[in-house]
């Protein structure tokens, strides 16, 4: 199935984020007008409002890139913030998409939906069949509904409603700030401050064992619009990159790409979190997408693009 972007109205619904300005990027290469709301135009989470701007816009096309979004810490201590947040924005967007008869919509999952202790390397099937994990267990629920949503839209009214979930991602608009960072631009902002200071070791925590994917953010923005293009179906696809990297291997590579060399320790008192986390993306594959770019390449660009930033 082919869906034409060539003259389309395609609201990206969380422009601001790291995902959403991806996106932005991404579509603005393609034959289509962008459109955009920041919070003051559009209250995602007051359902009048979401119906009053998709009726005034009349966007063909929406992606469902916003969220509330945080840590574990964050997670842990605001879990009815977290639920009853993303419950709002995406029922909101979805169901008033489908009122304004918009004629394809793409909501942004998250791998964090998927059971903690469910096999690896983590299938579309999974869904549902295990208990997740507790420290971000109000986000992945949040997050479960919005795929179910798309899929009863789907269901009962024939709505070409699709899901993705993607990987760990990083790249530009990533979150360098060291209490509440994820794992990659965390290490990459510690490196760098070593190297400044001309320190001589940088302290990890874990055993670095844990081995974890990485997706650079525009490579998932050309795979959503390579979904909303050539996709219709219930399942939500997983987009990854397919590159599994030990957190020992990912300290050392980063390490190289900003130029410290300095010593590495590993502090195994400090939690690991879980061993192995990587999706399966088999069936993005096998419609023709496989586009992600290597690791150290990607790296090397985001450590540019976060120099340019804090100049």
């Amino acid at each position: 199935m082919s869906y034409a972007l060539k003259g389309k109205r395609i609201w990206v619904a969380g422009h601001c984020g790291m995902v959403g300005s991806a996106l932005v990027r991404r579509l603005a290469t393609e034959d289509c007008e962008v459109l955009t709301a920041s919070r003051q135009d559009c209250d995602l989470t007051d359902q009048h409002a979401v119906r009053r701007w998709l009726a005034e816009h009349q966007p063909q096309a929406v992606v469902l890139a916003a969220a509330k979004v945080g840590g574990i810490h964050a997670n842990d201590t605001r879990p009815a913030e977290f639920l009853y947040e993303n419950l709002m924005i995406e029922a909101n967007v979805i169901h008033a998409a489908h009122a304004a008869g918009v004629e394809k919509l793409l909501f942004l999952g998250s791998s964090c939906i998927y059971p903690k202790l469910a096999p690896q390397p983590l299938r579309e099937d999974y869904l549902l069949t295990g208990p997740l994990e507790p420290t971000n267990e109000w986000y992945a629920i949040a997050k479960i509904a919005g795929i179910k949503l798309c899929q009863a839209y789907r269901k009962q009214y024939g709505a070409d409603f699709i899901s993705a979930q993607p990987t760990n991602l990083y790249g530009p608009g990533d979150n360098y700030d060291l209490t509440t960072s994820h794992v990659l631009p965390a290490l990459l902002r510690k490196f760098h401050e070593a190297k400044v200071a001309g320190a001589d070791h940088v302290t990890v925590w874990g055993s670095g064992t844990p081995l974890r994917e990485f997706l650079h953010v525009d490579d998932l923005a050309d795979a959503l619009v390579f979904l909303l293009q050539r996709y219709s179906g219930p399942v939500p696809v997983n987009v990854g990159s397919g590159q599994e990297v030990s957190i020992r291997d990912l300290a050392g590579l980063i390490a190289e790409v900003v130029g410290f060399s300095a010593a590495l320790r590993f502090d195994a008192t400090k939690p690991d979190g879980t061993p192995r986390k990587l999706l399966d993306c088999s069936l993005l594959h096998s419609m023709g997408w496989n586009r992600a770019r290597p690791l150290r390449e990607g790296l090397t660009q985001t450590y540019a693009d976060w120099l340019g930033s804090e100049a």
